[in-house]
């Protein structure tokens, strides 16, 4: 087969000729944040965390939930929601393997076991029939993922962990702002965990918990601050990571309308092209 010898790649005219520029936006409010930190830290020590109870505060108002709690990455907050419901070792855990390996690492730090439901093949996403198929008298909880921004099938999954008394936790880490029917993710089930590392909300490195359970919520405080309030480290946040969320949280719908226009275009296209379908 012959290429075009129109090509860039072969010799041609480049399309484009700039950058496309940055992929996270950094300016003015971010550098105020941190030097508010910083001159807060010379007065009152660094672990005073007022920008994280701060960043904190604006998640779960976003999230219209009582409680979020900021943690190191997206794998400590799947760490601490399989922490925070506590299994015994060799107990078991639901979840898909269509994902990154935080989702189910937390689970495995934990002694507890993935087990493995198979995926809907037109969505990507944890099929709830297998779910069913895979409940065993060591199930503790299921953890689903909402893949690529979209949102399983929660009334269904939701409906099956209420008839079997089984918490679930929905892995968000790939869906920032994504609705269900109208809802959040993350706040359809016991608790939701999300991922700041890169994502269209970012703080560089960190994770986030949200839940309406009073008594989940303080475990998972106590789990993810090693028992202390002031000097654990089992998963601490610091308050120049949450400077930059609290920044970056101003931007964050008209980050996600840019995704979301985008999503739209290939949503219109793709199912033209042969051989291919939208998730």
């Amino acid at each position: 087969m012959a290429y075009n010898s129109d090509l860039a790649i072969n010799g041609g005219k480049p399309l484009r000729t700039k950058p496309f520029g940055p992929r996270w936006i950094f300016g003015e409010d971010d550098k105020r944040q941190l030097v508010e930190v910083i001159d807060n830290a010379n007065n009152h020590g660094w672990r005073n965390r007022i920008k994280v109870k701060a960043f904190e505060e604006a998640f779960a108002k976003k999230h219209g939930v009582k409680h979020a709690k900021a943690v190191n990455t997206g794998t400590g907050a799947c760490h601490t929601a399989i922490a925070t419901i506590d299994p015994e070792p060799g107990d078991e855990v639901i979840t898909t393997p269509v994902t990154a390996h935080g989702t189910f690492t937390g689970i495995v730090l934990q002694n507890a076991i993935p087990i493995f439901a198979d995926m809907d093949p037109e969505t990507f996403n944890i099929d709830p029939d297998d779910i069913e198929r895979k409940i065993t008298d060591r199930t503790r909880a299921i953890m689903v993922v909402h893949l690529f921004g979209n949102p399983c099938d929660m009334d269904a999954i939701m409906a099956i962990g209420r008839s079997h008394g089984i918490p679930v936790i929905e892995d968000c880490s790939q869906a920032h702002l994504a609705q269900y029917q109208g809802r959040l993710v993350g706040t359809i089930g016991d608790i939701g965990v999300f991922s700041l590392g890169g994502k269209t909300l970012t703080t560089d490195q960190g994770g986030m918990i949200v839940t309406d359970n009073d008594e989940l919520a303080e475990r998972a405080r106590d789990f993810s601050s090693g028992g202390s309030n002031s000097f654990g480290d089992a998963h601490r946040f610091t308050d120049l990571e949450a400077a930059i969320g609290l920044s970056q949280f101003s931007q964050w719908d008209e980050v996600t309308n840019v995704r979301l226009k985008s999503a739209a275009i290939l949503d219109e296209i793709v199912p033209h092209l042969p051989g291919f379908t939208v998730q």
